[in-house]
């Protein structure tokens, strides 16, 4: 008979225990980085969501008062009106949003300043105003002005 063992070339049980550890304490590690790559991205998109908001409402907001001969805001129901010979387009200020015709915009509007001639005001006379928003925003704010014509002082 013959004696000979023959010996497998293979690993030993400690070197795969080794390996799969190490293997594990990696994908802990990549699964870690995964979830504050995708904290951060949420942010990022909150962020974005949030300043396209401002500048949809900025833009929409200075367009509407170019066009207007008059801008007005009642108190009472938190509502900014403009008024041209055409039309009268009106934003509404809720708590969370902001409403014009059948566009919404979701933004907290915090305070609202009114000016005629560079001093603030609370006369029906308005060329100018400020929006601030709410800490969600950053606190963010839109100044919007137009210049005056004659029409604006003839008109009572």
């Amino acid at each position: 008979m013959n004696s000979r063992k023959h010996k497998i070339a293979a690993f030993t049980l400690s070197e795969l225990i080794i390996v799969i550890l190490i293997t594990v304490i990696v994908a802990g590690i990549a699964f870690s980085v995964l979830q504050l790559v995708q904290k951060q991205m949420g942010g990022i998109q909150t962020n974005f969501q949030h300043t396209t908001s401002m500048s949809l409402l900025e833009q929409s907001l200075y367009i509407d008062v170019h066009r207007s001969n008059q801008i007005q805001y009642d108190d009472v129901e938190k509502r900014l009106d403009f008024i041209s010979e055409i039309d009268t387009i009106s934003y509404r200020f809720d708590t969370n949003y902001v409403e014009k015709a059948t566009d919404t915009f979701n933004i907290t509007i915090n305070d609202i300043s009114l000016y005629f001639e560079g001093v603030e005001t609370n006369t029906n006379k308005i060329d100018a105003f400020k929006l601030t928003a709410g800490k969600e925003f950053k606190s963010a704010a839109i100044f919007i002005y137009k210049r005056n014509t004659a029409n604006t002082y003839m008109n009572p």
